[in-house]
């Protein structure tokens, strides 16, 4: 699998910069579904937005140039005229190409959930502290397990709000490209 690499020779700048556009859009659509929803405070919205973004661009794109040497000719060829061009030569192409959507779709958000929760776990004050006047262990399971699974409840909400919405609003901008 890695003895196909090679570095490219032609670097497309339109995809680099759309994917930068990408990137801010979702961060400030992602940032404010977590201030508003998950009441986190400004700062640490865009921390978590920028974190989980810059995290999970690259992972897509590790992910895209593993998959792209294995990609049949034809693929291939199509993917490069998009990427330069802007244009598909055959029909087939647009359904792979809705198909892969729900798949990055999905993949995005399971991995930008995931980063979120360690995130959260990871940077939270409270998180390895012990109390000065323990309750009963059976009440703390209690308590932990009903928090954690409010917790992860909301995350999933928050997370799926806000992946949909900096998706609708990247496929505007992919649309009003296409005119």
């Amino acid at each position: 699998m890695f003895d196909n690499w090679i570095l490219p020779s032609v670097l497309p700048v339109g995809a680099v910069l759309f994917d930068l556009l990408f990137l801010l859009m979702a961060i400030s659509i992602e940032a404010y579904c977590f201030n508003s929803r998950l009441k986190f405070d400004k700062k640490t919205s865009i921390f978590y937005a920028i974190s989980i973004n810059l995290f999970s661009s690259v992972i897509g794109w590790i992910v895209f140039f593993m998959l792209e040497p294995i990609l049949p000719l034809n693929l291939k060829s199509e993917l490069i005229n998009f990427v330069f061009f802007n244009s598909f030569k055959s029909p087939n192409t647009q359904t792979l190409i809705i198909l892969t959507a729900f798949i990055i779709f999905f993949g995005t958000f399971i991995v930008k959930l995931f980063l979120l929760r360690l995130f959260s776990l990871s940077l939270n004050e409270d998180f390895g502290k012990k109390s000065e006047d323990p309750p009963s262990v059976e009440r703390q399971k209690w308590r932990y397990m009903s928090r954690s699974k409010l917790i992860s409840n909301n995350l999933v909400s928050t997370m799926l709000i806000a992946n949909s919405l900096s998706y609708s609003a990247i496929t505007l901008v992919l649309l009003i490209r296409m005119k």
